[in-house]
């Protein structure tokens, strides 16, 4: 945990009463090891030679499996039991229709696609498998894969020295994990907003007026190095120290996160996602997080992830792909049509799903249960040859019908958005051993 500023001391190093000891823990930032901090972050990043680009990626997780039928592929030639209570409509691309809860994303039709027939899921509850492209098991002797923020951190680096790579919106109930670093250990792990991160940021209450603007901090810098230097008990701040200390101080990671500071009228247009419903033990439906998500990119981050409601849809289907699907509608419409307005839509690839669909009967409870056989996806921006709809499932909605879609040609579809060739990218394991971001190629439709 980060401590600036304890109590007032007269043997402080510095004026305002900031610790020599409180000081020296600047960089102790979270991510998932105990003595890790940020300045060892970036001192390994060095040592990984990464390179600078900024695309980015908003990885949006349905968390619990959102079903297939009643979202993009409406059933019409189904019977009423498989068929369901949703009916289709008309997207601004002729011929494609998609379910009657997302007329915004009808309208953003041709800057979108729709893959019908997801195939490759795992059918277990976790966002692994949407955040990775690998299936939980494998490799996991040392570690596991990591996920695709994770990646990006490791291949590309920081966009910006004062902003994470790989931010994961944790959120709460089962399935609220914002993707994990796998083998490639606890540098490349996400920062968490809400999670003990948070409050490093926030330097322990202190804030960056009462420090001072940035020259005076970094005079105060200077003032401890020669004071530390003259009783020998440390050497200078190094650069990565001083990295990491602009990380910390900067104000451009805490201004994204705080939407409050968003044009009034772009919020209205996200909307709160309120009231939250159906939620349980799952995350909510907090269209804020989207819109935090865009200016998080804009800023410099390579990856977002995060979990958008709990679709378990067990029992009430219909109410809560009603009530989940407004929602998601109107926040990642309203992404869309930002980051087109903004000059971002072709460098930011969207991409919405869960981790497996919903059965094509539906049970006595009004629910439909877990079906991994088939899913769907829902994909926006990243350049793409967008305005589809591709595949589709059989009339019942049980299996693949036409073109299915593996999850691994999602994943080297983003990374190929991202400019990554999966065909010869690889990333060592801890073994040293070189492992493919993906199996398979992109989506030729989408290239």
């Amino acid at each position: 945990m980060l401590t600036i500023q304890g109590r007032k001391s007269s043997r402080s190093g510095f004026c305002d009463g900031v610790s020599r000891r409180g000081f020296l823990k600047i960089g102790a930032l979270g991510v998932g090891a105990a003595g890790f901090n940020l300045a060892d972050v970036y001192r390994a990043e060095a040592a990984g030679g990464s390179k600078i680009n900024h695309k980015a990626v908003i990885n949006i997780f349905l968390g619990g499996g959102p079903s297939h039928q009643d979202m993009w592929e409406i059933k019409t030639k189904a019977p009423k039991e498989i068929r369901g209570p949703f009916s289709p409509i008309d997207t601004n691309v002729p011929g494609i229709q998609i379910g009657e809860c997302f007329p915004k994303l009808a309208q953003v039709m041709d800057k979108s696609a729709v893959l019908r027939a997801v195939v490759g899921c795992e059918g277990r509850h976790n966002s692994f498998q949407c955040f990775t492209g690998w299936r939980h098991a494998e490799l996991r002797s040392v570690g596991g894969h990591p996920a695709m923020g994770s990646a990006l951190h490791k291949l590309y680096g920081p966009a910006d020295k004062a902003v994470p790579p790989y931010v994961g919106m944790e959120t709460a109930g089962v399935w609220k994990d914002p993707g994990t670093p796998g083998f490639l250990g606890p540098t490349y792990a996400p920062f968490v907003p809400n999670g003990e991160g948070m409050a490093d940021m926030k330097l322990n209450g202190v804030t960056l007026d009462r420090l001072g603007d940035r020259k005076q901090l970094l005079k105060s810098i200077d003032r401890l190095r020669r004071d530390v230097d003259s009783t020998g008990q440390l050497t200078a701040l190094d650069s990565y120290e001083e990295r990491a200390f602009e990380v910390l101080t900067s104000s451009k990671l805490i201004d994204a996160l705080d939407v409050s500071k968003e044009d009034p009228k772009v919020r209205e247009k996200y909307g709160t996602g309120k009231p939250f419903k159906y939620q349980y033990d799952g995350a909510s439906t907090n269209n804020e997080l989207v819109l935090m998500a865009r200016r998080l990119v804009e800023v410099g981050v390579r990856c977002v992830t995060m979990t958008f409601g709990r679709w378990d849809s067990h029992g009430d289907n219909e109410g809560l792909v009603r009530h989940h699907g407004t929602r998601i509608d109107q926040a990642v419409g309203a992404l869309i049509t930002d980051l087109e307005e903004r000059g971002m839509l072709d460098d930011v690839t969207v991409l919405v799903w869960g981790e497996f669909g919903r059965t094509p009967r539906i049970n006595k409870n009004g629910g439909r249960d877990h079906w991994p056989q088939v899913s769907c996806a829902f994909m926006a921006g990243g350049g793409m040859n967008t305005g589809q709809a591709i595949g589709s499932t059989n009339r019942l909605g049980e299996r693949a019908h036409t073109r299915p879609v593996h999850v691994q040609e999602i994943f080297s579809t983003v990374y190929k958005n991202l400019g990554i060739d999966t065909k010869f990218v690889t990333i060592r394991d801890a073994a040293g051993r070189p492992q493919y971001l993906s199996m398979m190629e992109p989506i030729h439709e989408l290239g």
